[in-house]
């Protein structure tokens, strides 16, 4: 069972970190608002904006306390970097 870290940007524009087994069945959970986090009660998901794999549930754990203690900038450029990995028009 692969572990995965992933940040959502809600409708506020703020950033979420969390991390699952299956980022997508997770997603719709913070969507819905059934099963998401407290976190995003009152500023609900918008965006999946970022995916990394992770070895097991202790590295994805390690991995997503690493990213909550990152600056806003430093989470925006790990987004963009991810994105500009995902760009395969070139």
């Amino acid at each position: 069972m692969a572990w995965h870290v992933y940040i959502v940007r809600t409708q506020r524009g703020k950033f979420y970190t969390g991390i699952s087994t299956d980022v997508e069945r997770r997603f719709i959970e913070h969507l819905t608002g059934f099963g998401g986090a407290k976190a995003l009660k009152g500023d609900p998901a918008e965006e999946l904006i970022y995916i990394e794999q992770a070895r097991d549930r202790s590295d994805a754990s390690q991995r997503e306390y690493e990213i909550k203690k990152l600056s806003r900038k430093q989470k925006e450029n790990l987004v963009a970097a991810f994105h500009s990995s995902l760009d395969l028009s070139d």
